[in-house]
């Protein structure tokens, strides 16, 4: 608003000292000169506010009162509903009663557990139909269950006492810190200098650079709209390739493309690079599947599948979605300049890296000094927070972590309760059975429902929700039987990102498949 704020301090000036206001009628000549001399400033205000305040309708009439024309009256807009999505949410609800009211309880199952498996069905529906935030649909959820008694106060809160989500939330905050101090794209930064004198070096010093963050960011998404697309966005508008325009195909399609497919492998690398992941480890826990020194059995089992699959995206998008331009001389000189102006590094960012190698090295050895994941997190944030590196307000106005801690207990608990009634394990033991039946043998079975999992992430818009809805039940099965930021920075078009994703899903599925079981195997996973 300063400039606007300027243009009206200014107005005065360009009528000059000695020119008066004249009435209405009379105003023409002076409002004119006052144009022409303002018409910088005012050309610069309106590209300023463009998007945060349009042009105001009051203006026509104020010009209509300075020339007596009349002008007809506009009609005023219609506010549109701030509420949930009626279609949506008709479609969610109508899911679960449906499911409790019309569908016959099976035998050996409960009212109260049909109820809560009811409630849990349309909690999911809403995650993929999304009628609400989810934060906001999953307490309607919980307020639902403690309503209609289906589960008390207690139970319906239990998970938020939960080790594995208050990981997640401080890991959150860790990411805060990175994105704060700048070590994430210093890092980022220093990578593209090293790899990016062709356009495929460049690929794979982004590529490396997030599986170096990842271990302190859990998710793809901070990741990417914090550190990584402003770096490819400023690398492509450099080389003359702009977001919705066709000049996209000279480098930033590509770059955008090579990092959304290989952050797959990124956040499968490390057990606290992705939320999913430590959700993943308490739900399989909660099924009596325990791992010791779970950080580095997580890393022994990724580590090799991982690394492949960084390896072969950037070759694999390089040659099915070439960018027009192969090298690209000018991005280390670039990242130099960069990194020069950002200077050596600061106070925080070394105590950022300082921390957070320590919690690696504690996530490492944790189950040999006794100090568990979570607890190795929180003595990280307090190091943040004592240091000033991080401030408490910074924390409480970090959404995505409250956010996060609030659904994810609300599914894990209610997946909890569902588990503790006996619900998962009479239809895993159903579909295992039959599976059985079928003499497909474990390494069949294991592979159609890994792909039936692969293929059902498509109905979700979160990788998160995906997990907390599906895998509790598919790994029921599995045992019975023996066994959304760079599509939106405008350089790739929906067909793109379904096409390759479909393409590299196969990929991934091979290669974790195949090359993951040979490691599994030696490793004595089976």
């Amino acid at each position: 608003m300063q400039c606007c704020a300027s243009l009206r301090g200014l107005a005065p000036l360009a009528r000059g000292p000695n020119v008066q206001r004249q009435p209405a009628g009379a105003a023409a000549a002076p409002l004119q000169s006052c144009r022409h001399s303002l018409a910088p400033l005012r050309q610069h205000c309106q590209l300023r506010h463009r998007v945060a305040r349009p042009a105001a309708p009051a203006a026509v009439p104020v010009l209509a009162a300075a020339t007596g024309a009349a002008v007809p009256a506009q009609p005023p807009a219609t506010p549109s509903w701030p509420g949930a999505k009626p279609v949506p949410f008709l479609a969610a609800v109508g899911i679960g009663l449906a499911l409790r009211f019309l569908v016959p309880i099976p035998a050996g199952i409960t009212v109260q557990a049909w109820t809560l498996l009811s409630i849990f069905v349309s909690t999911i529906a809403g995650l993929v139909l999304e009628p609400l935030p989810v934060g906001a649909w999953a307490f309607m959820a919980v307020t639902t269950a403690i309503a209609t008694k289906t589960l008390t106060f207690a139970q319906a809160f239990s998970a938020f006492t939960n080790d594995v989500i208050w990981l997640i939330v401080v890991s959150f905050f860790f990411a805060r810190g990175f994105e704060k101090t700048g070590l994430g794209e210093r890092v980022a930064t220093l990578f593209v200098k090293i790899f990016g004198k062709s356009t495929l070096g460049l690929a794979y010093g982004l590529s490396v650079a997030e599986a170096c963050i990842a271990p302190a960011m859990p998710s793809t998404t901070a990741r990417a709209g914090g550190i990584f697309m402003p770096i490819i966005n400023s690398l492509s508008l450099n080389a003359g390739s702009k977001p919705n325009d066709p000049s996209r195909k000279k480098l930033g399609a590509f770059l955008v493309q090579t990092q959304l497919q290989g952050s797959v492998n990124s956040s499968a690398m490390f057990l606290t690079a992705a939320a999913q992941n430590l959700l993943c480890m308490k739900l399989a826990a909660e099924m009596g599947v325990a791992i010791a020194a779970p950080w580095v059995t997580w890393v022994k089992a990724s580590v090799v599948p991982a690394l492949a699959g960084l390896l072969i995206t950037p070759l694999i998008m390089y040659n099915l979605f070439a960018p027009e331009i192969k090298d690209t001389p000018e991005a280390p000189q670039l990242a130099s300049e960069r990194l020069e102006k950002m200077g050596p590094m600061s106070r925080d960012e070394k105590i950022m890296l300082g921390t957070m190698a320590a919690a690696v090295c504690l996530w490492v050895a944790g189950d040999a000094l006794g100090i568990s994941a979570v607890t190795t997190a929180m003595l990280g944030l307090c190091v943040l927070l004592s240091t000033g590196v991080l401030q408490w307000k910074e924390c409480l106005a970090y959404p995505a972590a409250w956010d996060t801690l609030f659904w994810f207990a609300v599914l894990v608990g209610m997946s909890g309760q569902l588990n503790g009634m006996g619900v998962i394990s009479h239809f895993a033991n159903l579909v295992g059975n039959k599976l059985v039946a079928a003499n497909l043998g474990w390494p069949v079975v294991f592979g159609l429902l890994n792909v039936a999992y692969y293929v059902l992430h498509y109905m979700f818009a979160s990788q998160t929700a995906h997990v907390g809805a599906l895998y509790s039940a598919f790994l029921a099965m599995m045992i019975a039987t023996g066994a959304a930021v760079y599509y939106g920075a405008g350089y790739l078009t929906l067909k793109e990102v379904f096409t390759f994703g479909a393409l590299m899903s196969v990929v991934n599925l091979g290669l974790w498949g195949v090359l993951g079981s040979i490691v599994w195997k030696a490793l004595g996973f089976f």
